[in-house]
């Protein structure tokens, strides 16, 4: 089908103190008196238009999300400066015959009228419909999961996991064919939900290393105030396929690096701007994050703080631990970008999680009684010699420039007598799967967990098979057993005694129609961290 280019004519509370001052911080802490609902609204044109969704589900509920935007690309996005009542309902059928939840939240201009319920009251580990309606205009209508109840004995479990979505470099069809999976528990969307920076007419391909035609052109620069980064926002999300995805299952959404600007690590921006300037930069994307996204309210934005680490219980199945690897990581020890590593890697003082989240993470892992347990984050765990050659070249926006907060983790793996961690990753706009070691560093030590990297939906543009090195990539890493340049996403089917993952790839995305194969499977047992292709 044929895809239209959209036409936009139609940190810490002390860090927060000390950058903002003490009354800025205690406001956004305050929510926001409610405004007046107008009584009977109307529009210039249809208020929904960038669709629905639902995230973070529980054994209980869900939130579901919406934003009424009748004109996204004007000043005021065609609303009036008050709120909107909106109305919803939950159903257990597709029809609406059977209405179990319902009820009216406004639609406020300090949040661009975007509303976000958290639903509750509803049975575990099935599921259910949703739509909005405001004035005389309807929604479509989403479909989301509720999670199993805690403790739950579950046999399967079905999930898919995508991201890294530059709108310039190809179109959404993988997300279409994600709409049409069966049975899909939830999302996992692991960051880079939208790219902060404008387009030009080429982009480079890592596939051809050639310069390529942009494939749909961003009609703004880069994104720096609120205003910037809610266009940027309605552009992607007035997608159709992105709809169709969001409205085919709960999602599970962390953000990456774009969502802010290229490669950021706390208050490490760009290196000309200071970190008090770039903050300011941070509190806009994180607003309107959180604006285009079911988030819970503990992920309200405090600032430029978001809590986006998080956990989900799946029964006695999995429980999948949301990692933030962006907002509490120190400065990349060497600058980021693809070189040789420096000394600095090697820091105690270094950390991609913070004190306070990799806590949170051991201490979790350690009282987990799940089959699996799932550690959903950003940037590539297990090391990769990127260069054939003798140079030995590393990502060290990864967890290669971070050595001693690494070997931590899979120390605490280690000791661990059970083998059951699964990690998944995004970020590197190709697919890989690999086998993460004891002592990272050293093939011959005990494999202690499995790593999936879900390549990109659209970055990168069509790809194929293989980059130009893959082959001598891959006989550098023997812990690697997948390399590949395709654009798709994953889909994990998990039962109590194996988890699988599907490499979903298209042949293209430059063009609409592109066709979905499945380039691999591999499988993991439990109580083993080995891959087995399929």
């Amino acid at each position: 089908m044929k895809r239209s280019v959209i036409d936009p004519r139609r940190l810490t509370r002390r860090q927060l103190i000390q950058t903002f001052g003490a009354a800025a911080t205690a406001a956004l802490s305050i929510p926001f008196a409610p405004s007046r609902a107008l009584a009977q609204p109307t529009f210039v044109e249809y208020p929904f238009q960038l669709g629905v969704a639902a995230g973070d589900p529980l054994p209980d509920g869900f939130v579901i999300w919406t934003r009424l935007a009748p004109r996204p690309f004007e000043p005021g996005h065609g609303m009036p400066r008050d709120g909107m009542e909106v109305e919803w309902q939950v159903a257990a059928d597709e029809r609406f015959r059977k209405v179990v939840q319902s009820g009216t939240a406004v639609a406020r201009p300090e949040l661009a009228h975007a509303v976000h319920v958290e639903v509750t009251g509803l049975e575990p580990g099935r599921p259910y419909w949703y739509r909005f309606t405001s004035g005389r205009e309807r929604s479509i209508t989403g479909r989301a999961r509720t999670a199993p109840a805690a403790g739950a004995a579950v046999e399967r479990l079905r999930f898919a996991v995508a991201g890294c979505q530059e709108w310039s470099q190809g179109l959404y069809t993988a997300y279409s064919h994600l709409a049409a999976e069966a049975d899909l528990d939830f999302v996992y969307h692991y960051g880079d939900y939208i790219y902060e920076y404008g387009s030009r007419p080429l982009f480079f391909s890592r596939y051809t290393e050639t310069m390529l035609p942009t494939v749909r052109p961003v009609p703004e620069g880069e994104c720096f105030s609120l205003d910037d980064y809610r266009r940027r926002y309605a552009l992607y999300k007035m997608d159709p396929n992105l709809q169709l995805a969001h409205a085919a299952a709960a999602w599970i959404s962390v953000w990456d690096d774009h969502e802010v600007v290229n490669n950021w690590v706390e208050a490490h921006g760009d290196d000309d701007v200071a970190p008090e300037i770039f903050l300011l930069r941070r509190v806009a994307a994180a607003q309107a994050y959180y604006e285009h996204l079911p988030f819970r309210r503990s992920s309200w934005p405090l600032g430029p703080e978001m809590q986006l680490f998080r956990r989900f219980g799946f029964g006695s199945l999995l429980d999948m631990n949301v990692l933030d690897t962006r907002q509490y990581r120190s400065d990349q020890p060497c600058g980021d970008g693809f070189k040789k590593a420096c000394e600095a890697v090697d820091s105690e003082e270094a950390t991609v999680l913070g004190e306070r989240q990799e806590k949170w993470l051991l201490e979790g892992i350690d009282k987990s009684r799940a089959n699996w347990n799932v550690l959903a984050q950003q940037i590539m765990f297990m090391p990769l010699d990127r260069d054939p050659s003798e140079r030995d070249v590393r990502n060290l926006d990864s967890w290669d420039a971070y050595l001693k907060p690494r070997r931590r983790l899979t120390e605490f793996l280690g000791r661990r007598k059970q083998r059951n961690t699964i990690i998944l990753t995004g970020d590197e706009h190709q697919n890989y799967a690999g086998e993460v070691h004891r002592d990272p560093m050293n093939p011959d030590s005990e494999k202690v967990a499995a790593e999936f990297v879900t390549t990109s939906i659209s970055s990168g543009g069509d790809g194929g098979e293989h980059r130009p090195w893959s082959a001598g990539i891959l006989a550098e890493n023997p812990h690697l057993k997948l390399l590949n340049d395709q654009r798709g996403y994953v889909v994990c089917d998990v039962t109590p005694n194996l988890f699988q993952t599907h490499f979903k790839v298209l042949d293209q995305v430059s063009r609409p129609g592109g066709n979905l194969s499945t380039r691999a499977i591999f499988a993991v047992e439990q109580g083993r961290a080995d891959l087995a292709q399929v």
